[in-house]
């Protein structure tokens, strides 16, 4: 689901957010890259800069969602300044494609101080995405994962009955996701190529500003001005070091399976476990995080994002492909479809890919356990290219940080 706004973007998974035996998930996709430095999941979890994910079914299957093709992992919050009030909190969405940690209200212990105005009202955040909303107050923490820490990084607290009603405002785009079911994750880490997760857009007044922010005075909720170092921000971008950007190394994926190990490695060009090695840099646009994509002569925007849990493009009359019967967000072929595209940066590096579409009623049968199911994709609402976490099988992917420098050069950019 892609977070509206004219400066960036931020795709977060779209989780299986549906009765559980459903879930989502993409081609097994191949062509394009150079040999990363590092096989694909071979890095352990001792090295401090780096984390251990996991793609499962996710922590809502007893909620009634299943999660395909989610990369999860766990996060320790603090409360800021202390090393005694602290809790590690699992089922954890990594997501490359928006910045800021998410985590739902029902999952935290803590205690931790709000964020407040001037005028000492409640800071509260709406983050709008595709088709829904989550709504909850900006808090401090001290955020860590692996040897990293994001200390006093402002983060969303999501859903809870002594929350004040999200404004109606705040339900344009659908319904408002605020409980396990409907979120399909504890949380979500995002460590996208921006620094905040709305940027320029919500430091402006009147109709221009986005309006991800809100002051909470006792008359209600209206929207905010919020400054760039007050924003819901990439917690890693605020690390001591290894702050430029991070790897997602998956391996490859032949067919279904119950889970997937792999790791999430903190820096770019930082140490000796995070090097470019022979990876191909594709610069992105600066202000929307996109590239193009590509597909039967015709150009597409196209962005590449661990929290899609597919590959979503384009729509069944230009794919030639139909929806399933039931779930018209998957394509249902009668028979699996090869297919190739030309992914393109900004700095005019081109790789061909190779990918594939299966028929997703029947890589996700009734019943069905699996967390990994590569070969489904779907129509994007927006007619372009949403490469979700399947084509990250078999790759190192590398996100760099905006203005943050790599041996790549300044972020943004994605390599692999």
């Amino acid at each position: 689901m892609r977070k509206a706004g004219p400066n960036r973007f931020a795709v977060v998974a779209i989780l299986a957010a549906f009765p559980v035996l459903l879930g989502g998930a993409i081609a097994g996709c191949s062509g394009g890259g150079s040999s990363p430095t590092n096989s694909p999941g071979s890095s352990g979890g001792s090295t401090s800069n780096i984390q251990a994910i996991s793609v499962n079914t996710g922590p809502a299957v007893t909620a009634g969602t299943l999660a395909i093709n989610s990369p999860f992992t766990s996060v320790t919050v603090c409360v800021p300044g202390s090393t005694s009030q602290c809790q590690t909190i699992d089922g954890i969405l990594v997501d490359t494609g928006s910045s800021g940690f998410r985590v739902l209200s029902s999952a935290l212990t803590l205690s931790l101080p709000q964020q407040k105005d001037s005028s000492g009202n409640s800071i509260w955040e709406c983050t709008q995405f595709i088709s829904d909303e989550t709504w909850g107050p900006v808090q401090m923490a001290d955020v860590t994962i692996s040897g990293e820490t994001a200390s006093s990084l402002a983060i969303q607290v999501i859903g809870s009955s002594s929350f004040p009603a999200p404004p109606t405002s705040c339900s344009n785009l659908g319904p408002v996701d605020d409980t396990l079911a409907s979120f399909g994750a504890n949380g979500i880490l995002g460590v996208g190529n921006f620094i905040q997760d709305c940027g320029p857009a919500c430091t402006v007044s009147g109709s221009s500003n986005l309006g991800f922010y809100y002051t909470c005075p006792s008359s209600g909720c209206v929207v905010t001005t919020q400054a760039l170092a007050q924003q819901v921000s990439n917690p890693v971008s605020s690390f001591a070091s290894d702050n430029n950007g991070v790897i997602v190394e998956l391996p490859a994926v032949s067919g279904t399976q119950a889970s997937l190990a792999g790791s999430l490695i903190f820096g770019i060009g930082t140490r000796s476990n995070n090097g470019l090695g022979g990876a191909t840099v594709y610069a992105l646009d600066p202000n929307t995080g996109d590239l193009t994509t590509t597909f039967n002569s015709q150009p597409y925007t196209a962005f590449i994002d661990s929290g899609s849990n597919a590959i979503y493009f384009l729509d069944a009359t230009t794919t030639g492909m139909p929806t399933c019967k039931d779930f018209t967000f998957w394509y249902c072929p009668t028979a699996t479809q090869n297919f190739t595209a030309t992914i393109q940066g900004s700095n005019s590096a081109t790789t061909t890919i190779n990918f594939s579409i299966g028929n997703a009623d029947t890589l996700l049968p009734p019943n069905s356990s699996d967390g990994v199911a590569p070969g489904l994709g779907g129509p994007e609402s927006g007619g372009n290219f949403d490469w979700g976490l399947p084509f990250f099988y078999g790759r190192n992917m590398y996100v760099a940080i905006e203005g943050q420098n790599t041996p790549g050069g300044a972020g943004p950019y994605i390599a692999f």
